[in-house]
């Protein structure tokens, strides 16, 4: 949802591409989070899940169900779907790094599981729970698989103790194949998410593939509405400027730390001048500290 603008209001952001940025509210909703194009999630949630019956229809759910506020809008809540069997799918675009991101998932997954919950008789039977964390960063370092699948297991004997539960990760970061080496419908999708708002040409191995050519047609900037292009401008122009904050607050930090650095770098060298009793004069000079800080030492 956005604020419509008053009147004679104009946007512009030079350089859109053709093709909407899937890691925005509106872009990734709109490929994935929309009834006409369910038919996209259904495809990309089969390649992904280690299921043994393929997804054939899914139901979108109101969020607002789940008691959730979303205000923060770089952790985006974009979708919550059931599908035939009863399954439940949480899809979740997290754009930056998030301390508490692994409790944060596992806390979106409690709300699912007691929706489930029956009056009267009931002998606790629950439906399957799926989280698909999308995510625009490396969420650790500790390894290179761009995919991370998670449930309880037994320590001792190493095999699955819960199968209703599961959690999938993906790293977009560390996902580095071109497009010749793309192999699974997977790496089609991956690569379509990484690469959407950086082309204007379909590599011709995606272009064969129906279901991703739709994904293409589907986030094509000039086939939204008026409204729609003014949205997802709005939206765009809200990621760009929240990265450009971060950007400075980042190089920012750089550029303070540094000079902390040269500080305490030169406080060392004031000291050693001092014991071999070198004058004030020239330790300022030596080391660009005024004569309060050597006084300090």
């Amino acid at each position: 949802m956005y604020n419509r603008p008053k009147k004679g209001f104009k946007m512009c952001i030079t350089g859109t591409s053709k093709y909407i940025d899937p890691f925005t509210d509106f872009g990734f909703k709109h490929i994935f989070g929309n009834e006409e194009n369910k038919d996209l999630l259904i495809s990309f949630l089969n390649d992904l899940l280690d299921i043994d019956d393929a997804i054939v229809d899914i139901r979108y759910r109101n969020l607002e169900k789940l008691g959730l506020s979303i205000i923060d809008r770089r952790a985006i809540f974009d979708v919550y779907c059931t599908d035939e069997k009863g399954s439940n799918f949480i899809v979740e675009l997290q754009r930056s790094k998030q301390k508490y991101f692994k409790d944060r998932s596992v806390y979106y997954t409690s709300f699912p599981i007691q929706e489930q919950s029956k009056k009267g008789s009931w002998d606790y039977r629950l439906e399957k729970v799926f989280f698909v964390g999308i995510l625009e960063f490396s969420m650790d370092n500790d390894n290179d698989d761009f995919l991370t699948t998670v449930q309880l297991f037994n320590k001792k004997t190493k095999e699955v103790f819960y199968d209703k539960l599961t959690y999938y990760y993906i790293e977009m970061p560390k996902f580095k194949k071109q497009e010749e080496e793309l192999s699974t419908h997977l790496e089609y999708w991956i690569w379509y998410l990484n690469n959407l708002a950086k082309i204007d040409e379909i590599p011709q191995k995606l272009k064969e593939d129906k279901v991703i050519k739709k994904a293409f047609d589907v986030a094509k900037f000039l086939a939204l509405s008026k409204d729609k292009q003014l949205a997802y401008q709005i939206d765009l122009k809200a990621k760009l400027d929240y990265q450009n904050v971060l950007n400075y607050a980042k190089e920012y930090a750089k550029e303070e730390g540094i000079k902390e650095g040269i500080k305490k770098r030169n406080i060392e060298i004031a000291k050693n001048l001092l014991l071999a009793k070198v004058d004030i004069e020239t330790i300022m000079k030596s080391t660009g500290l005024s004569i309060e800080d050597i006084e300090k030492i």
